[in-house]
């Protein structure tokens, strides 16, 4: 039986804490700043701790976790 992979895209967005909840950074924050207000630019500063639906779904992805 063949290996079982992690998916590369997922590794390059996801990370772990250390009691095992999954950290990803804010969505919505990639470009155009310039539309969006001060205060929207500073509350998405820094990462997130996903919620636990999105999370299983997440770790499907990366089982060598």
């Amino acid at each position: 039986m063949p290996k079982m992979k992690n998916k590369a895209s997922a590794k390059k967005r996801f990370s772990f804490t250390a009691t095992g909840k999954v950290r990803a950074n804010q969505a919505n924050k990639q470009h155009g700043m310039i539309k969006r207000t001060n205060k929207q630019i500073r509350n998405q500063r820094g990462t997130v701790i996903l919620d636990k639906s999105d999370a299983k779904i997440v770790k499907q992805f990366l089982p060598n976790r």
